[in-house]
């Protein structure tokens, strides 16, 4: 029988982006950290950014800071991060608010450049903010929902949206990398035939921003929008970004209007009139101490790029579908992510009844996958702050506890 820690061990060593490892903080009590997807680890120099900006620009310009570059940085950090990881020009990417919020807001703009349309398309195993969501600005405009029934163990495809949408469809909602299965959709062909539609499209970059190419501009995406404290590393809570393709900009208008949208912020007058661009889809004071973190992630993927992390992100998933065929499908345990990498994100879902308490388990002993009721056990495969052996250690504490 083949000796996986010790592949692992040598799959280590020739890695590439094996010295990115070191820059994240360690949980001394963790065995093996398998739920990147869910809240990515901090990187060190994290701390280094906020005690410097605690003290030098909060704590020594104070107010003056809001001059000195603060009214900016929503979007400043939207560009590079439109450039780094989204295939996105600047100014079509703005940082704020939470994913729900934006998905709100960025939502009602679409449908409501469509007014003579009545249907949101969206798929019925769509990350439940999605859908939430959407079923309250269907009820608050009077829209009618078309569901698309995607299989759990994939998700949405180019070929259902295309059966259901027609002259009556507004907009069409899918994620990227579908959260339970990891399944990794065709956005570049979904949005074309939505576009053919006469629809506009709304992507979720949830589950791929900074482990997948995005390519935003190239597929033609309208809007989208995606959290920060996945693979971006920014923290519990970390804000949002939402995207608006430059081809709305001036037409379409998110209904949350506050004074950092404002063409004219401190002229503080009566009456709302958005400001250009993609600055108009901010509405409160933005988050610049919560955006730090995420800010010293870009860092990180901009110097290892984000085609060598998606290369090591294959790798891992490659090792971790091994060791589940080598140690546990023959234990009653199901995958249930696709094989074909082209269909696959940094995540792979395994299934068995009594999963709940195997995971409970695994915490105790400090391996650290995530659960996703009502039996499955994610395998978040973060790619920079990852290893092999971590990936052996996890799988073969999930061997021995299945039985």
């Amino acid at each position: 029988m083949e000796d996986f820690e010790a592949r692992a061990r040598g799959l280590d060593a020739a890695d590439p982006l094996r010295h990115f490892r070191e820059r994240f903080v360690d949980a001394g009590d963790v065995v093996a950290y398998l739920d990147g997807n869910s809240l990515g680890r901090p990187l060190r120099t994290t701390t280094d950014r906020m005690t410097e900006f605690i003290e030098d620009e909060w704590g020594g310009r104070l107010i003056r800071g809001w001059g000195e570059g603060w009214m900016d940085q929503a979007l400043n950090v939207g560009d590079r991060l439109g450039r780094i990881a989204l295939g996105a020009e600047p100014g079509q990417v703005a940082v704020a608010d939470s994913t729900s919020v934006l998905l709100y807001k960025l939502a009602r703009a679409a449908v409501d450049l469509r007014p003579d349309r009545s249907e949101i398309v969206l798929d019925t195993d769509n990350f439940p903010t999605d859908r939430y969501v959407l079923e309250g600005i269907a009820a608050e405009r009077d829209l009618r929902l078309r569901w698309i029934s995607t299989d759990p163990a994939r998700g949405i495809t180019d070929e259902q949206v295309a059966e259901v949408t027609g002259p009556d469809t507004a907009l069409v909602v899918f994620s990227h990398v579908a959260y339970r299965s990891g399944y990794l959709a065709d956005a570049a062909a979904i949005t074309r035939t939505a576009h053919a539609a006469g629809a506009l499209v709304l992507c979720d970059l949830c589950h791929s921003v900074g482990a997948v190419p995005i390519d935003l501009d190239e597929w033609q995406v309208d809007f989208a929008v995606g959290c920060t404290y996945k693979y971006l590393n920014g923290g519990p809570g970390s804000p949002a970004f939402g995207y608006v393709n430059r081809t709305h900009h001036g037409q379409a208008q998110q209904p949350i209007w506050g004074w950092m949208g404002h063409a004219e912020p401190f002229t503080m007058g009566p009456g709302y009139r958005p400001a250009a661009g993609i600055r108009s889809v901010l509405s409160g004071t933005p988050p610049i101490l919560a955006m730090l973190p995420m800010m010293a992630s870009l860092d990180a993927l901009e110097e290892a790029g984000i085609e060598a992390v998606r290369a090591k992100s294959l790798s891992l998933t490659d090792f971790a579908l091994e060791l589940t065929d080598t140690w546990l499908l023959d234990r009653g345990v199901e995958l249930v992510s696709p094989r074909a990498e082209t269909l696959r994100g940094s995540h792979i879902t395994l299934r068995r009844a009594d999963f709940r308490e195997i995971n409970d388990r695994l915490w105790e002993k400090g391996v650290i996958p995530d659960f996703r009721s009502p039996d499955a056990i994610r395998i978040g495969l973060s790619p920079l702050s990852t290893s092999f052996a971590e990936v052996h250690r996890g799988l073969s504490a999930l061997a021995e506890a299945v039985g």
